[in-house]
């Protein structure tokens, strides 16, 4: 009965984590078309196929190296037990080691895999919005393998593992990535953003702004409306379906079988979608109304919302949800008009704010939200704080965001291949192709002419 019963969990918990990855797939057909329908006529296809070849590249890198680091560093570089580095936990997680293929013996190695590869994509398409149509595309690929397969699993590994040395020192709580994926994007992407420059004529002599409106708004609608479809995937995914209490030594206290969160403390589905729905209404109505009904901002600011309140949306009240989204929208709108006069950052689809302004104050919100809660079921674990969630955001945001891309920019910069010349970024990064797609058609018209006469 037991075996049976153990066969049934897992194959359970394979089928959800593969339904939780076909999921999370539509967030990057979101940034595909989103991204197209922000960009101008003349950089639509560079825009996309800069979004899609993220998949095969950090993919590969993945497989190779991101999925061991996750489990190699959750000590942390120096932090305790030597180097921090745990070759024995990371054993299964090398590319030539059995789970890593096709095998009858483990279900769930490769659909695990695949759904924190999906975070990978994500983490590196949210840098892709930012700096558009004036980014070179080997550039931007060299940056999205960093972020995808290194930057964002080390951050992975040490706040969002069970047994990672910031949710046990420093209390850190990240249920649902305010700080491991969307505060370090967005660090990452400004980062780059300073030594990228702004796109030519973005600002006027005196240093004002221009608006350089999206393309196509219909579009960015749908866009932003499959992310937030595929978002439903990603919540999930950062859940444990089901699991034992003697599977975590006990510390569960009693012998039903339960969800759990990233950290192995009970949670559900209801409480999940309760706190989703709520996150996603508060952002959107506070977004409406600070942005005076923009419609890019407003249904940016659904995702701001969501962002900000992700880190604590295992224990909030939905109420709580709603104002602390409602709050990241809001604020996520005013910092980014405030970066980009004030510094003069040109940030092409305001991701440095949805993602990580909104991820940084989410992160700030839970320490003082659910202060003195503890950050896992484990016993011994510091509880959630104010100061541990301070120096984790700052570790997010700063130490495995920002200085990463503000280092890999500047070194790409200085070889001269970071950003396009200025006579390319005029005629449009598409102005190539489009001549090649205008010969092909003036050759067949000119062929049809001929068999004419």
């Amino acid at each position: 009965m037991g075996n049976n019963l153990d066969a049934l969990t897992t194959i359970f918990t394979e089928f959800y984590y593969w339904v939780t990855v076909v999921f999370m797939f539509l967030i990057h057909v979101g940034f595909c078309v989103y991204e197209v329908a922000a960009s101008r006529r003349r950089n639509h296809v560079h825009t996309l196929m800069k979004n899609i070849m993220v998949i095969p590249l950090v993919t590969v890198t993945f497989f190779f190296f991101g999925w061991w680091i996750y489990f190699a560093f959750p000590n942390g570089p120096f932090i305790y037990n030597g180097l921090g580095i745990d070759f024995e936990a990371a054993k299964g997680a090398r590319p030539w080691d059995p789970a890593m293929g096709t095998n009858l013996q483990d279900h769930i190695n490769g659909v695990f895999w695949a759904a924190f590869l999906l975070f990978s994509w994500t983490a590196a398409s949210i840098v892709s919005g930012s700096v558009m149509e004036r980014i070179q595309s080997g550039a931007f690929w060299i940056l999205a393998v960093v972020i995808g397969s290194f930057a964002w699993i080390v951050d992975a590994a040490w706040g969002w593992h069970w047994d990672g040395w910031m949710v046990k020192i420093l209390g850190y709580h990240d249920a649902y990535a305010s700080g491991v994926i969307h505060a370090i994007a967005g660090g990452f992407a400004l980062g780059v953003l300073i030594v990228l420059g702004p796109r030519l004529g973005k600002f006027r002599a005196d240093g004002t702004p221009r608006d350089i409106p999206p393309h196509n708004p219909w579009l960015v609608t749908l866009g932003l409306f499959l992310i937030y479809t595929g978002f439903w995937g990603f919540y999930a995914a950062c859940n444990v379906p089901i699991i034992a209490p003697e599977v975590i030594d006990g510390e569960i206290v009693g012998v039903t079988w339960t969800a759990t969160n990233i950290y192995l403390a009970p949670t559900t589905l209801s409480a999940i979608t309760f706190n989703f729905l709520m996150s996603l209404s508060g952002g959107l109505m506070a977004a409406f109304i600070v942005s005076k009904g923009d419609p890019f901002w407003t249904f940016s600011g659904g995702l701001a919302g969501i962002i900000t309140a992700s880190a604590g949306n295992d224990l909030y009240h939905p109420i709580q949800a709603m104002f602390i989204a409602a709050f990241g929208a809001w604020a996520a709108y005013k910092l980014h008009y405030w970066v980009e006069r004030k510094f003069k950052i040109d940030d092409a689809v305001g991701a440095v704010a949805v993602h990580g302004y909104a991820g940084v104050i989410g992160l700030l919100i839970c320490g003082f939200m659910l202060w003195g809660q503890p950050s896992s079921p484990y016993a011994g674990y510091a509880t959630i704080n104010p100061l541990g969630m301070f120096i984790g955001a700052i570790i997010m945001f700063g130490v495995l965001g920002f200085l990463p891309g503000y280092i890999v920019a500047k070194i790409l910069n200085a070889f001269g291949i970071l950003r396009i010349p200025a006579k390319v970024e005029l005629e449009g990064l598409d102005f190539a192709s489009d001549q090649a797609y205008r010969a092909a058609i003036d050759d067949v018209v000119a062929a049809e002419q001929a068999l004419v006469k």
